[in-house]
């Protein structure tokens, strides 16, 4: 099996370019980071849940959650277990009656759906070390030496201003992806 790494959502971006927006999840201990482009409707849905907002009537990743409740399943993890094609794929793993249940998931509802039931989220090994970002490497690599490049700050509830210098590396990266990025669908 395929080693797993924890990762945390770290922010939720919008795509000045596009109607796209990109999740940025961070892996835990490390200042590695991986960007998953999202629809705006799943977006919304991730932004509600980190915010805890509460909205009158259940969006649908509330109502698959409440539906798990009933049904007594409980969300172990979500996992993003591939990518192909710049598409990546992702996997819900149940549990109800001491069994474990995977269900095929897009990985935007599967982290939106994590977050609301307190579920961790896993990224395949080989998937970050494909698609992961290490801001200090990549901004060496590609910009002049006296490149100053924040370091990787521990997620906590700083000011929207510190949140943006602390992601302004990723600025050239999304402007290098432009708008014709796929989103997480399956074909």
């Amino acid at each position: 099996m395929t080693e797993m790494m924890e990762v945390m959502i770290d922010s939720v971006r919008v795509s000045l370019m596009s109607p796209q927006r990109v999740v940025i999840l961070r892996q835990k201990d490390a200042g590695r980071y991986l960007p998953i482009w999202v629809g705006p409707a799943e977006a919304e849905s991730i932004t509600v849940a980190l915010q805890e907002v509460e909205l009158a009537r259940p969006l649908t990743h509330d109502l698959l959650k409440n539906a798990l409740t009933i049904l007594k399943a409980r969300l172990l993890r979500a996992e993003i277990i591939s990518l192909k094609e710049d598409i990546y794929y992702g996997n819900l793993v149940l549990e109800r009656d001491g069994k474990n249940f995977n269900l095929d998931s897009r990985p935007s509802d599967a982290i939106a759906l994590a977050i609301r039931a307190h579920a961790p989220i896993l990224v395949n090994q080989e998937v970050m070390d494909e698609a992961g970002i290490v801001p200090e490497k990549d901004m060496q690599e590609e910009g002049p030496a006296d490149t100053k490049v924040p370091p990787p700050v521990q997620q906590s509830r700083e000011s929207p201003q510190a949140d943006d210098e602390r992601l302004d590396v990723f600025e050239d990266f999304l402007k290098k992806l432009g708008g014709d990025q796929k989103e997480d669908k399956k074909k």
